[in-house]
């Protein structure tokens, strides 16, 4: 289930028409990175990894719509962030990632 949530990411933000190519392409190999990250996470964390993909999946979507909420981005940057919070010890490099995702989506004025 999570691996289709971030096919279904990927395949959102390839088609988004508000965001530049560049922006596309790094938030891409962020998910890349994420994917290889959550590598296992759901069979010894699957309610965390679950919620990971949520807000990844929900923040995403507030990036690519063509009216953003910023109320509603800021709620799911922040769920996201805190998503990853408790991995910060044992699992850092899927933290560091989370926190290069929120950075760049809260860098595009959500």
């Amino acid at each position: 289930m999570i691996e289709k949530t971030i096919e279904s990411i990927e395949s959102r933000l390839r088609e988004t028409g508000t965001l530049t190519t560049e922006r596309k392409t790094e938030l891409l190999d962020l998910l890349g990175e994420l994917k290889e990250q959550m590598a296992g996470l759901p069979e010894t964390h699957p309610e965390h990894a679950e919620s990971i993909t949520g807000f990844v999946d929900l923040s995403t979507r507030e990036a690519t719509r063509e009216t953003r909420d910023p109320q509603l981005a800021d709620l799911a940057i922040e769920g996201l962030a805190s998503s990853a919070r408790e991995f910060e010890s044992t699992h850092p490099k899927l933290t560091g990632v989370v926190n290069r995702i929120c950075a760049m989506l809260s860098d595009l004025g959500i």
